[in-house]
């Protein structure tokens, strides 16, 4: 079973997505291919890894669609396909509200509390006004390692047993 997107649909095109934009090297890609397309023996050239392994990345990117990959004789190059990343800021819009609520709140502490005014960072982070901190684990049953004893110990050793 696929995973879910936040209207429950699933959705194979962000998982592929999501997956290739999790690695940094495929990150730094994309980065580089933001600025214009390029070779691939251009874009393995910054990494300590052989030409084969850029390659590798280099096909997962393809895969999700976020380059293309034009070929003349030996020479290949490749383009980033920004229409892949749309789909990606259509998931994350709904995420939008909080982000800029986060940023109002920001914005209202610098105000209030100028740099160098001595008063110290909230602890409680960047929530907005009005929210509720996230609840604390509960500590289990028993002692500080959760067991029944209360000692702290994990159980029998091998030459109690």
């Amino acid at each position: 079973m696929g995973r879910r997107t936040v209207g429950g649909a699933v959705d194979p095109q962000l998982d592929a997505l999501f997956g290739a934009l999790a690695d940094t090297t495929r990150r730094r890609l994309l980065a580089r291919l933001a600025a214009g397309p390029a070779r691939v023996t251009d874009l393995a050239r910054p990494f300590a890894m052989s030409l084969p392994a850029v390659s590798k990345h280099l096909k997962v990117l393809e895969q999700a669609r976020l380059v293309s990959r034009t070929v003349n004789g030996r020479v290949h190059r490749l383009a980033i396909r920004p229409a892949a990343l749309r789909h990606v800021e259509t998931w994350l819009d709904p995420f939008r509200a909080y982000w800029e609520e986060n940023l109002v709140a920001l914005r209202n502490d610098l105000r209030d509390h100028p740099a160098g005014a001595g008063v110290p960072p909230r602890r409680a982070g960047l929530r907005g006004r009005g929210t509720r901190p996230l609840p604390r684990a509960k500590p289990t049953s028993g002692g500080r390692n959760g067991n029944a004893a209360g000692n702290g110990s994990r159980g029998s050793t091998r030459a109690e047993r």
